[in-house]
């Protein structure tokens, strides 16, 4: 409980303190007219309040990643409560909050707008499809979890295929329709909820008898069920990647930086929401590590989405349980609804098409939700078709981060305070490290990696240091071509 305590008051002041460093080096400008403010369309741009932005933005983000991802990243160990920590606090909040400013300051410009203009125009071409994949790949990733529980907890018995039609039928109108007509009254409801879950299991760690959270000083070996072929190194840093770095989190600060109506609301919205969302990501971590360590018995086999089942009818009476597990099913829906949202603001951008008529909307989004439902038809016939969906969603996200920090650092660096770079040089050279390390020695299908791990982490350490030491190089040459 100790290590509990500490780290949520790390996180903390990481928000108190850290955030506002970074506030000031970025300079946000209370005075400087946003988006919203400039050209509101009734659509995109469309200002509102900030605590319903904040709460959009939580949800936008959460997903199932803090809940799910924190489960089976806590089969690591305590380690994993250090991560969500100090990954939170130095490199994914960082991540949302600059990116979220950068695109304030460019009109609300979508993230491959964005690494296009620090990072080139190849890359934003690149980035542009790029980001679109990933996008469709969580439309149709986050609709397995909902079903699932849906149907294990409220209709049992009815065919799992029904709740991801109605699902996506929610998408499309979500998608569609304004800002502020689905998302910007519902979504603070469902926060509010997934918050309420939170706080409920935080009660449950005081007032059950008998429940001991592991502590750091118990020690931060790994205590995966199949360590050998699971190091915490890279395989903790992906499991946990919305509770501590997701590159999703930015492609959805757009959608919250053409709705702010001040650049001081940058800070409490970006960094706070990520800094929240790592709160519920503890939170979770610390009650799976509890059953999977003295419940051991009741874990054997559960899938990440299966623990919350669990978790929620062991300790809670049913209504609650019902609403902890209502909880995690509209935090996964309210992930996918933005980021095909966010996916057709994208091809927007990409082809400078008009999004303000309902028409040309359509135009972009049908084909996005065609393919998105190819990719669940496939995952839903094939038995390990949303593992495989899974793991190339993981892989994605955090590349996406890499490119997101390395854009961030290209940001900092043109501003000519080189110093400040290493807020995002510094978490940017440490997640292409984990990126490559998870790329080369990861095992998949029990193939194993592409080399062993020795071997392995010393290539991706090589590949970093080199990516690394070629920066400056890189950014001359875009300087030069940033100022054409």
């Amino acid at each position: 409980m100790i290590s509990f305590i500490i780290a949520v008051v790390l996180l903390v002041l990481g928000y108190l303190l850290y955030s506002k460093v970074i506030e000031r080096i970025i300079g946000v400008d209370p005075k400087r007219v946003t988006p919203a403010v400039a050209h509101p369309d009734g659509v995109d741009y469309v200002p509102m309040k900030p605590w319903r932005i904040f709460l959009i933005q939580f949800l936008n983000i959460a997903g199932v990643g803090p809940i799910c991802g924190a489960i089976m990243g806590a089969q690591f160990g305590t380690a994993s409560f250090l991560w969500i920590v100090f990954g939170c606090i130095f490199a994914g909040a960082v991540h949302d909050f600059i990116a979220g400013f950068i695109s304030i300051r460019n009109n609300g410009a979508s993230l491959p707008v964005i690494h296009g203009k620090f990072l080139g125009r190849r890359v934003k071409r690149f980035m542009a499809y790029f980001t679109i994949v990933l996008m469709i790949l969580v439309g149709a990733v986050f609709v397995k979890t909902p079903a699932q529980l849906i149907v294990d907890n409220f209709t049992p018995g009815w065919p799992i295929w029904i709740w991801p039609v109605i699902i996506f039928a929610y998408y499309l109108v979500a998608t569609l329709l304004p800002i502020d007509k689905v998302i910007g009254k519902i979504y603070p409801v469902f926060g509010f909820l997934l918050l309420a879950m939170a706080v409920m299991l935080v009660v449950a760690f005081f007032v059950i008898p008998d429940v001991h959270l592991v502590e750091l000083w118990d020690g931060l070996e790994n205590r995966h069920p199949q360590a050998a072929t699971n190091p915490i190194f890279p395989m903790m840093f992906v499991s946990i990647a919305c509770g501590a770095i997701s590159g999703f989190h930015a492609t959805q600060s757009p959608l919250m930086a053409r709705c702010m109506m001040n650049e001081k609301q940058a800070r409490p919205i970006f960094y706070g929401a990520m800094i929240t969302e790592g709160v519920v990501a503890l939170i979770w971590a610390a009650a799976a590590a509890y059953f999977f360590h003295d419940k051991a018995e009741l874990c054997i086999g559960k899938s990440g989405d299966a623990m919350v089942g669990v978790i929620c009818n062991e300790w809670f009476p049913p209504a609650l349980a019902v609403i902890s597990i209502l909880g995690v099913i509209c935090a996964a829906i309210t992930s996918g609804d933005t980021a095909l949202r966010s996916a057709r603001l994208i091809v927007a951008d990409q082809f400078h098409i008009d999004q303000k008529p309902i028409g040309k909307r359509i135009l972009v989004a049908l084909p996005l939700f065609v393919l998105a439902g190819g990719i669940l038809i496939y995952a839903f016939s094939d038995a390990d078709g949303f593992q495989t969906i899974w793991r190339y969603f993981a892989w994605c996200n955090q590349i996406l981060a890499v490119f997101t920090l390395w854009a961030i650092t290209s940001f900092l660096a043109l501003k000519g305070n080189y110093k400040a770079t290493a807020l995002a040089l510094i978490p940017a050279n440490f997640m292409t490290y984990i990126c490559a390390c998870f790329i080369l020695v990861a095992q998949k299908e029990g193939l194993g990696g592409i080399i062993p791990y020795p071997w392995g982490y010393i290539l991706a350490g090589v590949i970093t240091i080199v990516g690394s030491s070629m920066a400056p190089f890189w950014l001359k040459i875009f300087r030069r071509e940033h100022n054409k």
